[in-house]
């Protein structure tokens, strides 16, 4: 590309100069299965399955088909006062795969907008139920809640929070974070250390007083901070002292949800049903800008009154449930259902337990965490410059057909779920090559 081709495009969490001085086998001109094609024409395994979405591989074939037929009837439908039938089916379908005592489905296009609504449910919810003093919002210390600022306030990653103090939520407070290397190295699935960091809640509680608390909201396992895999009892836990101060829980599931886990959502994964599920990514595989929030059918019921001719909740969005997302996620979850895909990811999931872990000794690896059909390897830091090791194992990957996800020194991957075992053990062993190379 032209150096003006390349300026002119403002990339989403990219290092802008660091990539267009160096984006050999990092253009991307297609796409197949569990594999993307650059413009060179080199085949890269795709290891974190898009960003968490593609699950199902890339231009599966019935889904495609269900778009391009979407199109030839109803390209968009006014989100305002007036319903698409797929849409209404849509959401009974979420609810009947979701736990237990859900019982609506609040549409939006992408998990920034999914946190955001949540959070507004939660206020509102409190309000409607004469408890509008509870205000305060309860996240996670690294907690990855997308890029609005409801999100970025709850959120807990310094970098996206550190320029905007002045634009966040007030009231807002956070739970430590549950990573602990001295304690959970190398632990192979949920830590046996760490569940009483959960008891931490009851102290902001004893801080601020649960009458002012309205919402508690947590990724079930983390992924954007490097697949960090909750303790065992910690969710449960969570639940546990939510239940017993009246605070909603909020499982923020844009990663987990819809096969990550094995099961339609983490939540059910982990034997824990919160009060509200923010969903996103895979729910149509990535193939429109969709995403949602399933709420509990009480807290449903709590909007529905007044003059019923009054709109009972002042919030959505133009493209809420747009049609051609709409086709691909009913696609996708046909798919799902069809092709056994929670039975396949249970399957592949302690092939990739088994190959990760033996990459434990291998140069600078001081870390490797799994949970399901999602894993990572933390690196050392080269000293004075953290984040260049991850880069570099991440280029050497590329070299060798594979494309990892790379956040700070941690190397990630979440691969689609039709991969096969050998190609889940041929990832892990170019990462080992990788990391070998990079030094």
């Amino acid at each position: 590309m032209s150096e003006q081709e390349l300026d002119a495009y403002w990339m989403p969490f990219t290092h802008q100069r660091y990539f267009k001085q160096h984006h050999e086998r990092r253009l991307l001109a297609q796409a197949e299965g569990a594999y993307y094609i650059t413009e060179e024409g080199e085949r890269l395994f795709d290891a974190l399955s898009g960003l968490w979405c593609c699950g199902l591989g890339h231009r599966h074939p019935r889904i495609v088909e269900a778009v391009k037929r979407q199109l030839d009837t109803l390209d968009y439908s006014t989100a305002f006062q007036m319903g698409y039938r797929p849409q209404f089916t849509l959401a009974q379908r979420i609810v009947e795969a979701a736990p237990a005592g859900m019982g609506q489905v609040f549409f939006c296009n992408s998990g920034s907008e999914a946190v955001d609504t949540a959070l507004k449910i939660a206020l509102a919810y409190h309000r409607l139920n004469g408890q509008g003093q509870r205000t305060r919002l309860i996240g996670r210390e690294k907690g990855y809640h997308g890029v609005g600022f409801g999100g970025i306030s709850v959120g807990g990653m310094v970098a996206n929070r550190k320029m905007y103090p002045s634009a966040m939520l007030t009231g807002v407070d956070h739970l430590p974070h549950t990573h602990h290397l001295g304690q959970m190295a190398f632990s192979r699935g949920e830590p046996d250390w760490g569940a009483h960091l959960a008891d931490e809640l009851e102290r902001l509680v004893a801080l601020h007083d649960a009458s002012t608390i309205a919402a508690v909201i947590v990724e079930p396992m983390q992924g954007s901070a490097g697949v960090v895999v909750p303790p065992k009892g910690y969710l449960k836990r969570l639940r546990e002292i939510c239940s017993k101060h009246g605070i909603l829980l909020i499982f923020d599931e844009v990663i987990c949800g819809f096969g990550r886990m094995g099961q339609p959502f983490a939540a059910q994964h982990f034997e824990v049903t919160p009060d509200l599920i923010t969903f996103a990514k895979a729910v149509n595989n990535g193939t429109v800008p969709m995403g949602g929030v399933v709420v509990r059918e009480d807290i449903h019921a709590a909007f529905m009154q007044g003059p019923e001719h009054m709109v009972e909740f002042f919030h959505g969005y133009t493209y809420s449930g747009h049609p051609l997302a709409v086709a691909a996620a009913h696609a996708t979850l046909d798919v799902v259902r069809d092709e056994h895909i929670y039975a396949r990811v249970n399957e592949l999931s302690p092939v990739l337990e088994t190959a990760i872990h033996s990459l434990k000794g291998e140069p600078n690896v001081i870390d490797i965490r799994n949970c399901q059909l999602a894993a990572a390897v933390e690196l050392a830091p080269i000293e004075g410059k953290p984040g260049l090791r991850a880069i570099k194992v991440f280029e050497e990957a590329l070299r060798r057909g594979v494309m990892f996800r790379f956040t700070g020194d941690i190397i990630a991957m979440g691969p689609p779920f039709i991969s096969t075992p050998e190609e889940l053990k041929r990832m892990v062993e170019i990462l080992g090559e990788s990391i070998r190379a990079a030094g």
